[in-house]
């Protein structure tokens, strides 16, 4: 597999370029934010290292300017900034998965890995199987979603939630279950990463639309379910 990473200071990135080629990844360094982005266009990456602090374009906006490109490529944001607001402004952006610095070369790989074995299920997935509830329709083959007939675009944490709540229509979800299902690593339950995600799809897949699918029960969780 082939990775692409974009990190400015060099003995982080000998390091990481290091640990990853001996693990059997092929792996593309840069170390500005503009060639980052115009190599992720262009190439053909399983994943995305991206550093927020960097040279020219900084890392928030390259991995923005890629979802808006409709790039589901998996995206691992490194950063210095350890703050529940910045690690939620990382998620909102776009980015897959939130690690600080410093950080042990073991839970990069544990990171890596997790985030290349979800794309990898993803693309293997393949099925003309759509799910739907009302007029929100979800097909799996095309990964795409529409209401009442009208496209919606979502970043691909938000498509994985829809997903997951639409194959349990009715079910009670609660935050926990969703960071396992959409997040498969261990984040905090305190953080409001979730309630992010879930109102950022709530706004696409409801809004304007009389009937309301995707409810909030109080300090219970979330469910999918006609009125």
């Amino acid at each position: 597999m082939k990775l692409l990473l974009i990190e400015d200071d060099d003995t982080i990135a000998r390091y990481v370029c290091k640990g990853l080629q001996q693990s059997g990844y092929g792996v593309d360094r840069v170390a500005d934010g503009d060639e980052g982005l115009q190599l992720a266009i262009e190439g053909e990456y399983d994943l995305a290292i991206v550093d927020i602090m960097l040279p020219g374009r900084d890392g928030l906006s390259v991995i923005a300017e890629l979802r808006a490109r409709g790039s589901a490529m998996a995206v691992l944001v490194l950063s210095a900034k350890r703050s529940v607001e910045d690690r939620v402004r990382g998620l909102e952006t776009g980015g897959d998965d939130y690690l600080t610095k410093p950080f042990s070369f073991s839970e990069l790989m544990a990171r890596v890995q997790a985030l290349l074995r979800r794309a990898q299920v993803t693309v293997q997935a393949v099925s003309p199987m759509t799910l739907a509830l009302a007029d929100l329709s979800l097909d799996l083959q095309r990964k795409t979603v529409t209401r009442g007939g009208e496209k919606i675009h979502l970043q691909p944490r938000e498509f994985q939630l829809l997903e997951y709540m639409l194959r349990h229509p009715g079910r009670v979800i609660t935050k926990t279950m969703i960071l396992e299902q959409v997040w498969d690593y261990g984040f905090d339950p305190q953080t409001n990463v979730v309630d992010v995600l879930v109102c950022r799809l709530r706004s696409k897949i409801d809004k304007g639309f009389e009937l309301r699918l995707l409810h909030t029960l109080r300090g219970v969780g979330y469910v999918l379910k006609l009125d």
